[in-house]
């Protein structure tokens, strides 16, 4: 996956539907400011219906954590999970079974990654009138989720029909 956002709710449902055994991330304390494509998407609206053509900062002006992000991810797939150790030894633990489910890998330390990115969507919101944060940080994740869950069961379902169909032609109970 590009996207770390997307890589950790996929893995999430994944790893909550049995079809992935652990996540490997990179820092997480790296710090983003991302919102929801709709409300982005909105603001880009609002900038064409704008008088003039002017610069605007599209972002929610709010930061959060890849370890906030991973803990909500996994809450809304419906683990919960405790976080032990600290830096390149950080775990994230499931707390119902104690397997650890989340790990830092040094292949995902970005030696120029920018840790600290945030956007100051002020003049977007005074001059447009647009609110950056109209889907919030939890229910983005939870959206995201929801979203990866039916995607991780619709591919269980085709795997498992692809299983039948195969073993069905070989045994010559169908043509």
């Amino acid at each position: 996956e590009t996207f770390v956002t997307r890589k950790i709710t996929l893995a999430a449902s994944r790893i909550r539907q049995g079809k992935q055994e652990k996540l490997y991330l990179g820092n997480l304390s790296s710090l983003r400011d991302g919102g929801y494509a709709k409300d982005y998407v909105q603001c880009m609206w609002l900038i064409l219906q704008h008088n003039k053509p002017e610069d605007f900062v599209i972002a929610t002006g709010v930061q959060h954590s890849v370890r906030e992000f991973c803990q909500l991810a996994f809450h809304y797939a419906g683990i919960e999970l405790e976080w032990q150790g600290k830096g390149i030894d950080e775990k994230g633990i499931d707390k119902a079974t104690g397997k650890v489910l989340v790990e830092v890998s040094p292949d995902f330390y970005r030696p120029t990654d920018v840790v600290n990115l945030w956007g100051d969507p002020t003049k977007a919101r005074k001059e447009l009138g647009w609110n950056p944060t109209q889907t919030s940080f939890e229910d983005l994740v939870r959206i995201m989720v929801e979203h990866d869950m039916k995607k991780v069961a619709v591919e269980r379902s085709q795997e498992h029909i692809h299983t039948n169909l195969v073993e069905y032609l070989e045994k010559g109970i169908i043509k």
